[in-house]
């Protein structure tokens, strides 16, 4: 006999995706307990006093947010409405390079067509028409791709749909030089790419990543919370809290041992971690897809404390919220693909963000964070300071003078402060078009570990990577429906909250 459950509903993880779930779930009115295994929450939308400066936090893992300003979950959730302040700066993301001025992303499609000289008219063609029905491009791109996304009975869709796949199929493949021509343009779209790790061309990743996100980038803009990520995961846990959720930290489930009777468990994890905790209650099949699951290349973080802001070859990149440092196109690809071989490259694609371009306050007595990875080989073990730091020297000179203090961990440490992050695996997964479809298995059900009553509500499932919580939103969907047999989804917004 199994033991009666002591609640509805437990989460494992206190990421995005565990909290989207866990607070799903309470709203419907079912108890839920979360379990963390860290003695802080929120997985990798932290926010954290590493002791580097009095007063200097740092964001450790994700940093800047267009996702979950798009998401629809988060609308649902309408973080603005509970004291969430994200601000987008007026340049989402810029490409220095080598030679001639950088490429820059401005908020406003008008402003970086001008800045694109003979592939503004592409670029307005095509990005600056998907902004306008971004919430379309972001429903195509964030469903659970099992069933056909609502959008698709919307008219806009007859021209969205079709410019959005063209756009994908073109950057996603050996024709990726079309519809751009210059340097600047084709680089600038590139760079996006590297928010996901792999092999360039690439349907997933210089496709479909890269045509989103530059999507977004003029749409709401790249935002950066004022005070940093922790806000966003903070607005969750009240959420949850005020709806009667629990939440535990310090408490690593390694089995379904470790786990408290519960009628679903969702579980904001890795797939062969999954597979490792459920073990032979899984059937046999499904266990073995699990485990199998590729692990994608990684990240290697470096965290600076600066007395001044990063001093820029080309002043305009400083107004970007984010900085895509890897040179050309034709560079950024060789990079990839050596990383890809398992060969550490000296200078690594790296992305940079200084929170401070958007948010002043997190300036303390003239010191400011800055938030840097770059990509490496799974489980690389090498401190990556050094290459980063040479990779921002070559395009702002004079950046080593003002570093007062650092922090690096290597992609093999990643998993230290966060267990999801295997081998400095960031996206839960191998990202590539099948993977991103089949995730983590090409079952018709990607959330539901067999019929066991637990899920997987984490990142390795689709959408994929991003802070946008859909991941648990769906998975918290198909547990209400099965488990409960609560079909509709409750409301989450602020007003049905009664702490609020």
């Amino acid at each position: 006999m199994h033991p009666s459950p002591e609640v509805d509903a437990v989460v494992v993880g206190s990421g995005p995706n565990g909290l989207a779930a866990a607070v799903t779930l309470a709203r419907a009115g079912l108890t839920v307990h979360v379990l963390e295994a860290e003695e802080t929450l929120g997985g990798g939308a932290r926010t954290l006093d590493l002791g580097l400066a009095p007063g200097i936090v740092h964001d450790i893992c994700s940093a800047v947010h267009p996702l979950a300003l798009a998401s629809p979950f988060f609308a649902a959730f309408d973080l603005a409405a509970r004291g969430v302040r994200p601000i987008a700066p007026e340049a989402s993301y810029a490409q220095p390079l080598d030679d001639g001025p950088a490429a820059i992303a401005w908020h406003d499609v008008e402003r970086t067509a001008e800045g694109l000289g003979p592939d503004g008219p592409a670029w307005r063609a095509t990005l600056g028409a998907l902004a306008r029905d971004q919430d379309l491009v972001v429903e195509l791109s964030l469903g659970d791709k099992r069933s056909l996304p609502p959008a698709l009975l919307d008219a806009r869709t007859l021209r969205t749909a079709p410019l959005f796949g063209a756009l994908l199929a073109l950057q996603g493949t050996p024709a990726w030089s079309l519809p751009f021509r210059t340097e600047q343009a084709r680089a600038l779209l590139t760079g996006v790419a590297a928010h996901a790790i792999g092999r360039l061309p690439s349907l997933a990743l210089s496709g479909g990543t890269a045509a989103l996100l530059a999507t977004i980038a003029h749409g709401v803009g790249w935002p950066i919370p004022v005070g940093g990520s922790q806000s966003i995961v903070d607005a969750l846990l009240a959420d949850l809290r005020a709806h009667g959720g629990r939440v535990t930290t310090g408490h690593r489930v390694c089995s379904w041992r470790d786990v408290p009777p519960a009628r679903a468990v969702l579980l904001d994890t890795p797939a062969p971690v999954a597979a490792n905790i459920l073990g032979s209650r899984l059937p046999r099949p499904l266990e073995a897809m699990l485990r199998r699951t590729p692990r994608g290349d990684a990240a290697a973080k470096v965290d600076f404390v600066l007395s001044g802001p990063v001093p820029w070859r080309d002043p305009e990149v400083g107004r970007a919220g984010t900085q895509h440092l890897g040179g050309t196109r034709a560079e950024m690809a060789a990079t990839e693909a050596e990383v890809a071989a398992g060969r550490l490259p000296d200078r690594p694609l790296t992305l940079v963000s200084d929170p401070a371009v958007a948010d002043p306050g997190r300036i303390r007595d003239g010191l400011r964070p800055l938030w840097t990875y770059g990509h490496v080989p799974q489980g690389e073990t090498t401190d990556p300071t050094e290459r980063i730091t040479a990779q921002i020297e070559r395009f702002a000179p004079g950046f080593r003078d003002l570093v007062v203090a650092s922090r690096a961990v290597p992609a093999s440490e990643m998993e230290h402060h966060n267990p999801a992050l295997l081998g400095g695996d960031i996206s839960m997964g191998r990202v590539t078009m099948a993977r991103m479809i089949a995730r983590p298995t090409p079952l018709p059900d990607p959330f539901r570990l067999g019929g066991t009553g637990w899920y997987l509500c984490s990142s390795a499932t689709p959408p994929g990577p991003g802070v946008h919580g859909m991941s648990g939103w769906h998975a918290a969907r198909r547990a209400l429906r099965h488990e409960f047999g609560i079909r509709d989804l409750p409301d989450l917004s602020p007003s049905q909250n009664p702490a609020i």
